[in-house]
């Protein structure tokens, strides 16, 4: 059992079995090996990417009477998500956070009858010192703690973003906020030594691993996004689908009916007179009125455009909008050793680690590293950097994906640097040009860096190239 499961009387079950039958479903997708000159005409609309921005823009897409093709340049689908196996349990290799605040993806889990489930809670929790060492604390005396040095984190986060869902609706208080970091929002509070060891090892986790490289202001959204509240913030990563989040993603691909190709990595965008010729690396060319690029924005920079896109795209692939660095790994811990987190400070190559589930060979805890150069699949290497927070600890096996090193990733969940809101190019790069629609979570208004966001910018993605398809298809048509 991959975890506790969850009671909703919202929630149907009858879908269950949409999460666990993925064969089938995915046999009545259209998947194949991608072949040469595809006819032109044969699609609507090409989809670059299958993750939730581009299976959601497929799937309303064909509800808009288009015939969708997606180009998925893994051999699976999900992108930054992706469900697994380890130590005899469903897992997730990245994102897998649903929640009620989430309007997105909260329709599409009622939508499909979507089971969740919760992970396991902390029995004692290891936090670091002033003298070097960590303290093992119960939850009632970590949590009431770190939510006296959270909250003024994100004083005045209800003048700032009183509309969440619209970033630049105050812009006058967020474009000035905007080139300050994580890091320098917190140098400013004065907090002492050992409470900012407590509170430094979050922000960095969230920035991959630099506090420096996350924008202020994305964290202050969020915060706004969640209720203004530490329980609000802290509650958004308590769910998730309880067969993966393969059976939502399958469940939506379901309805989309598109032809899926895998093993189809995009290298070049043609964008000229009335069609979008896109070509895979393996030299396979396809054809139609619109293309909807749903890659995450550090892929971009390995996609040949043209005519060339406006600098602000290219520029805001290098800098990065993906988290750093970042890889994430599960483990198993001897029995014995119990249901522990660890909060490690900032400049630790290996970072929070969190219990998920009890099995009959121990528990099963996942974490997340900040050293790309580091394997985080050879279990003494874990076991190593773990025992430096929980002595003795006993590491029986180890998985982890490197999403800083994963070539259609280029890095982890959706982080703004400082200064993309303020200098106009993240407001520009969410524009669509002429008949390329670009989405993603890393483009979201909203949840961005959650499968919620890449919801919200798939769904607008794909309204915009139905307004385009629809014209071109209907002059082939005739």
């Amino acid at each position: 059992m991959s975890s506790r499961h969850l009671d909703r009387p919202t929630l149907s079950r009858r879908s269950l079995i949409k999460g666990l039958g993925a064969g089938a479903l995915l046999a009545g997708t259209g998947y194949g090996a991608a072949h040469a000159d595809t006819e032109v005409g044969a699609c609507d609309a090409i989809v670059i990417g299958a993750g939730f921005a581009g299976v959601t823009a497929a799937r309303d897409l064909r509800a808009k009477g288009l015939r969708p093709l997606i180009l998925e340049a893994r051999n699976r689908v999900g992108g930054r998500t992706w469900t697994d196996d380890f130590a005899g349990i469903t897992v997730e290799m990245g994102g897998e956070a649903v929640d009620e605040k989430q309007p997105n993806v909260w329709r599409e889990v009622q939508r499909y009858g979507i089971p969740l489930g919760t992970t396991l809670p902390a029995q004692r929790m290891y936090m670091p010192s002033e003298f070097g060492v960590y303290n093992a604390l119960s939850p009632a005396e970590v949590g009431p703690r770190m939510a006296q040095l959270f909250t003024p984190f994100f004083d005045g986060s209800r003048e700032m973003f009183p509309r969440p869902y619209e970033p630049l609706y105050r812009s006058d208080l967020v474009l000035p906020a905007d080139s300050r970091s994580f890091k320098a929002r917190l140098d400013q509070m004065g907090l002492s030594t050992q409470d900012r060891l407590w509170v430094s090892g979050s922000l960095s986790g969230l920035a991959g691993g630099n506090s420096d490289h996350g924008a202020y202001t994305m964290l202050m959204q969020s915060w706004a996004l969640s209720g203004h509240t530490f329980q609000g913030y802290l509650s958004v990563n308590t769910y998730h689908p309880e067969a993966g989040t393969r059976a939502l993603l399958n469940a939506m691909l379901a309805d989309a009916r598109a032809d899926v190709r895998l093993n189809s990595p995009v290298v070049s965008v043609e964008h000229t007179g009335s069609r979008v010729k896109v070509t895979t690396k393996g030299g396979q060319v396809f054809t139609a009125p619109v293309a909807v690029i749903a890659v995450p924005v550090n892929v971009w920079r390995n996609i040949s455009f043209s005519p060339a896109l406006p600098a602000a795209y290219p520029q805001i692939s290098t800098q990065g909008i993906g988290a750093p660095n970042v890889q994430k790994l599960w483990l198993l811990v001897d029995e014995a050793d119990g249901q522990f987190s660890t909060q490690p400070p900032e400049g630790t190559v290996l970072g929070a680690v969190r219990p998920h589930t009890r099995t009959p060979e121990g528990v099963v805890m996942f974490g997340f590293g900040y050293d790309p150069n580091v394997n985080f699949n050879d279990r003494a290497t874990v076991e190593s950097h773990l025992r430096r927070v929980v002595p003795d600890v006993r590491v029986k096996a180890v998985k982890a994906h490197n999403w800083a090193r994963d070539p259609y990733a280029l890095g982890g969940w959706s982080v703004r640097r400082p200064g993309q809101l303020a200098s106009g190019a993240f407001t520009t790069v969410q524009q669509p040009r002429g008949r390329l629609a670009f989405a993603g979570s890393d483009l979201a208004n909203g949840w961005s860096g959650y499968i919620d966001g890449a919801i919200e910018s798939g769904a607008a993605a794909a309204a915009y190239a139905a307004s385009v398809a629809r014209p071109a298809a209907a002059a082939f048509a005739h």
